[in-house]
């Protein structure tokens, strides 16, 4: 009797078990591996004052429910230098290029979901910069190679076809050549990485 109590046991174990798989299998199938999005940062060209006329457009591949590949382009203006943090210093008079730069960057980058919505994310950026002085008149070319660290969290609503990822971020960049000498002497002062916010959107299909 006892010896058909843990067969039954045992059996009942292994059947729970399976429709849990077979329910995790159907989990994992019925994901949405392709989005598209962009940032809520674009909120940043309504600036009357030092309009960064920001461009992102995120497109990504969902390798598995946890395993995330993406492509981004970044399209920017910016006159003041990378490093300036957010406060008192930043766009105040004096602190700022004399001129402006504008960028075009590719960028590639791995998110890794942890737990429910938590994620981190690692991404690679390619800034191919023109360098404008006050007169508007180009003089000169630079690269910078950027590595951006993201820690966040992914909430989704209707029915998991629209996300909104709020994080917080560290941008770093270890290479930055062809910077003219007048937009160095205005940057050296300050450090060759940025904390900030991240606040991407996008849809799921």
């Amino acid at each position: 009797m006892q010896r058909r109590i843990v067969w039954l046991g045992l059996t009942l174990v292994l059947l729970s078990s399976l429709q849990v798989n077979a329910q995790d299998e159907n989990k994992e199938r019925a994901y949405k591996k392709w989005f598209v999005g962009s940032t809520l940062l674009l909120l940043g060209n309504l600036d009357d004052t030092n309009n960064p006329e920001y461009i992102q457009l995120n497109a990504g591949y969902r390798i598995t429910p946890k395993d995330v590949v993406q492509f981004r382009f970044k399209r920017s203006i910016y006159a003041w230098p990378l490093g300036i943090p957010f406060g008192p210093d930043f766009d105040a008079p004096g602190l700022n290029y004399p001129g402006h730069a504008r960028i075009l960057a590719p960028q590639l980058g791995y998110q890794r979901f942890w737990w429910k919505g938590v994620y981190t994310s690692l991404y690679v950026l390619n800034a191919f910069e023109k360098y404008v002085d006050v007169n508007k008149k180009k003089i000169g070319n630079g690269f910078t190679l950027y590595t951006d660290l993201y820690l966040g969290y992914q909430f989704t609503f209707f029915k998991d076809r629209f996300f909104f990822e709020p994080a917080i971020g560290i941008s770093f960049w270890p290479v930055r050549t062809g910077v003219p000498d007048a937009f160095r002497a205005v940057e050296k002062k300050w450090n060759n990485y940025f904390i900030q916010p991240g606040l991407d959107f996008g849809f799921k299909f």
